[in-house]
């Protein structure tokens, strides 16, 4: 591996880590018993997760802060990104959402020990739970969502709106939060693999007290959903640009 790529997936990983730390941390922050803002609602979500990707692409500037396996296959489709990078992005960005989820954890321990008796909400602080299961519209929100959010950095690349990191800042920090207030209730927006399947490997594996199963049943549908809505939104961008 060249040493540019070894460089841009050492950003990939910490971005994502950062993203992971900070977002995750807001749901265990308005969740876990003991936790000083436990019970301040989905706006606080909304904006937590919407600052966090802004921390982690201030991160991986130099990398283009893709922080998501499906923003990397988005820019690949559409010919923004070199296919050769793909794989050691996804795989730099898993670890760093695992990374980010082991340090919420331990950051957090105290709570998640006092909340042990909910097993359900201690699991929704590492990933993502549908409001009403349904796979299908599941995986149909989880899509249109993520199809947003690409084909929205598309424009703001399109456009060079002017802001700090790679893919810019503060417009995604927007573009997220608007996604949560508006499209996130069903699903909880995952729209990345690195935010919702390593972080619930990490719930898998960690001695998280009181823990039950980690949702395995439903994990395809965070994966392949925000794949399906980064692919079509690469597909529109093409026919549009």
């Amino acid at each position: 591996m060249q040493i540019t790529m070894w460089h841009n997936c050492v950003l990939e990983f910490l971005g994502t880590l950062i993203l992971v730390l900070m977002g995750d941390g807001v749901c265990a922050a308005t969740t876990l018993k003991g936790c000083k803002a436990k019970g301040a609602g989905w706006v606080v979500i909304a904006f937590g997760w919407g600052l966090a990707v802004m921390c982690g692409v201030f991160v991986a500037h130099d990398s283009g802060a893709h922080l998501n396996p499906a923003v990397t296959l988005g820019l690949a489709l559409a010919g923004q990104f070199d296919w050769a990078g793909v794989i050691p992005y996804v795989i730099a960005q898993m670890l760093g959402g695992f990374c980010g989820a082991c340090l919420v954890w331990l950051f957090y321990k105290d709570h998640f020990d006092a909340t042990a008796d909910e097993p359900a909400a201690v699991l929704g602080c590492f990933c993502t739970a549908p409001a009403i299961r349904n796979p299908r519209r599941n995986f149909f929100s989880e899509m249109v969502a993520t199809f947003v959010l690409v084909f929205l950095i598309f424009c703001v690349g399109t456009y060079k709106i002017p802001a700090p990191g790679g893919v810019s800042a503060w417009p995604v920090t927007m573009i997220i939060v608007s996604i949560g207030m508006s499209l996130g209730a069903t699903t909880g927006y995952a729209m990345n693999a690195a935010r919702d399947l390593a972080p619930r490997l990490a719930h898998a594996l960690l001695p998280v007290k009181g823990k039950q199963g980690s949702d395995w049943d439903y994990a395809w549908i965070p994966v392949a959903g925000p794949l399906a809505g980064a692919a079509l939104a690469a597909l529109l961008f093409i026919w549009v640009f």
